[in-house]
């Protein structure tokens, strides 16, 4: 899912048009557009201090081996069979998505609504969300290209389905996400729809891998569905607890794209819907007690206190830049 349909911004509803080189697709977030004419930032930010006007989101393969009913895109444009791809090598792979953001931001240049010293920050992006579309750990090649674009001092947010726990266990991303979608497996079976017969219980063993992360920062996510996965909090709550996740983000599902031929629009929550299931899960989280959310995204996070920025990213750190944005 990407993070203009995740932080309930503006986006593209038809078929996406991705800017990409071969197998690598980059496609610029609507609140890296807000951001850029100082029209508001990304609940990411408010959450772990991401900078939106400096955010870029790709994908690494335009695939996937689920079948969401909450999905935005077209199913059918999603073939899972890889075939004989030719993979680029991480270090292309990472060049060539810089290189997509910036000819993606350039005509904001001459955007009188955008400040020039913001235009500079945007073309030396300090963030990535592998989250673009597909599921990024069908390339072979992730680990290494999450470790190029530390070495080009880009921050890395992961996101993944958990169906392929032996390379999460190979990946150390800046914040790594994992969907979990049902809180038993007749819920995901009908809601995630997965296209191999194992997926969830290499989605559980995913949580085990999540467990053993010392240094890399989880997140739990859920898209919240009427009807569909909106249940149970007590059981969520176990599955999650099992990861020992740093964070856990519910997040309402939005009526868009080719999910408004697979769901009605009852099926969408209200801020007020999730903050309220939020409150129920966290009952059974005693470790998870703060509580934050954004309305305007209909997301709410569950942490362990309230310092929840990436420590790089902190005011006074090494990587802060003195964002003119920041206030916003």
């Amino acid at each position: 899912m990407s993070d203009s349909e995740e932080s309930g911004g503006p986006m593209q509803v038809s078929d996406p048009d991705y800017h990409s080189v071969n197998h690598t697709a980059a496609q610029t977030c609507g609140w890296t557009k807000n951001a850029l004419e100082g029209e508001g930032k990304c609940y990411k930010y408010a959450f772990y201090g991401i900078e939106s006007h400096r955010c870029m989101q790709m994908t690494p393969v335009v695939k996937c081996n689920e079948r969401c009913v909450f999905c935005w895109r077209d199913h059918a444009g999603h073939a899972y069979e890889l075939g004989d791809v030719e993979w680029d090598d991480p270090a292309a792979v990472a060049d060539a998505t810089i290189e997509l953001q910036r000819k993606l931001l350039s005509g904001y240049g001459g955007n009188e609504n955008v400040p020039r010293d913001v235009f500079e920050q945007a073309m030396e992006p300090r963030h990535v969300a592998i989250s673009l579309d597909g599921e990024p750990t069908l390339y072979p090649y992730l680990p290494e290209l999450i470790e190029e674009f530390h070495d080009r001092d880009i921050t890395t947010f992961l996101v993944s389905n958990g169906t392929k726990p032996e390379m999460l266990e190979r990946c150390d991303p800046t914040q790594l996400y994992v969907s979990v979608d049902a809180p038993e497996r007749a819920t995901f079976d009908s809601t995630v729809k997965a296209v191999d017969d194992d997926a969830w219980e290499r989605l559980v063993d995913t949580m085990d891998v999540l467990a053993a992360k010392d240094e890399t920062r989880t997140v739990l996510r859920t898209t919240l569905v009427n009807g569909e996965n909106m249940h149970s909090p007590d059981w969520y709550a176990a599955f999650y607890r099992r990861a020992k996740p740093d964070f856990v983000e519910l997040k309402a599902y939005m009526h868009v794209g080719h999910s408004r031929g697979r769901l009605e629009r009852e099926a969408m929550p209200d801020h007020e819907d999730v903050l309220a299931f939020s409150e129920d899960v966290m009952a059974h989280m005693p470790e998870h007690d703060h509580l934050a959310d954004v309305p305007q995204s209909r997301v709410a996070l569950l942490a362990e206190d309230s310092d929840t920025w990436v420590p790089k990213l902190e005011k006074g750190s090494e990587f802060w830049t003195d964002d003119p944005l920041a206030g916003v």
